[in-house]
């Protein structure tokens, strides 16, 4: 199965991904991590992008496009794949269309934005090992201490508040339309994020039942 998941940043998207990758024994494709790879490596591609990232702008298509490309001709994507953070825009997705992908399911995942800008003001990642918290729902064992590695525990700089704010309107402005366009394919549904992710899986799954 053919897969993407739609969602505000915060909105959960990467653990519902992970849930469905395990369901469906098939690979979660996230480029947020694929650029988040090449920007620690410093790579051409990481250090054109960094300037976008840290002011919560999009990457470029043309960026976006080829990483994604490449990706979907690995071996480990021949029976399928979860797609999380691509396609962002319209021209995006019409890209993927281009490229013969025919999606099967586009899940989307609505979260309030105030909700939102709670859970990642509040996330930390450990500069070590990148394992994840959060001063509320998640909390390591010693403040500002990874429980896995002892490495420190840092705030993202695509996570603090004028940033979030920022993220949030572009993706109102830019991905929201991808509701509408794949409404129209008929692929669309719509899971409405819960306190507890627990929750949030069980629609998600009910989703995937019902597509199959």
């Amino acid at each position: 199965m053919k897969l993407i998941l739609l969602g505000a940043p915060g909105a959960g998207k990467g653990t519902q991904a992970e849930v469905i990758c395990d369901h469906l024994s098939i690979p979660a494709i996230s480029t947020g991590n694929i650029i988040r790879a090449a920007l620690k490596a410093q790579t051409e591609m990481g250090l054109k992008a960094k300037d976008y990232i840290e002011k919560g702008l999009l990457v470029p298509d043309d960026v976006v496009i080829g990483i994604i490309q490449d990706r979907l001709r690995e071996d480990d994507c021949k029976n399928g794949f979860i797609l999380d953070g691509f396609p962002r825009t319209v021209p995006q997705a019409e890209a993927l269309d281009r490229m013969g992908v025919k999606i099967d399911l586009v899940i989307d995942i609505e979260v309030p934005d105030e909700k939102i800008a709670t859970r990642m003001a509040g996330r930390r990642v450990c500069a070590n090992c990148g394992a994840s918290y959060h001063t509320l729902y998640k909390q390591p064992k010693t403040e500002g201490v990874c429980d896995n590695c002892g490495g420190a525990l840092t705030q993202r700089k695509d996570d603090e508040a004028q940033t979030v704010l920022e993220r949030l309107r572009v993706y109102h402005e830019q991905t929201e339309p991808l509701i509408a366009y794949y409404k129209a394919k008929g692929n669309l549904r719509v899971v409405e994020g819960q306190e507890e992710v627990a929750d949030t899986t069980a629609l998600t799954l009910k989703a995937l039942e019902e597509q199959a």
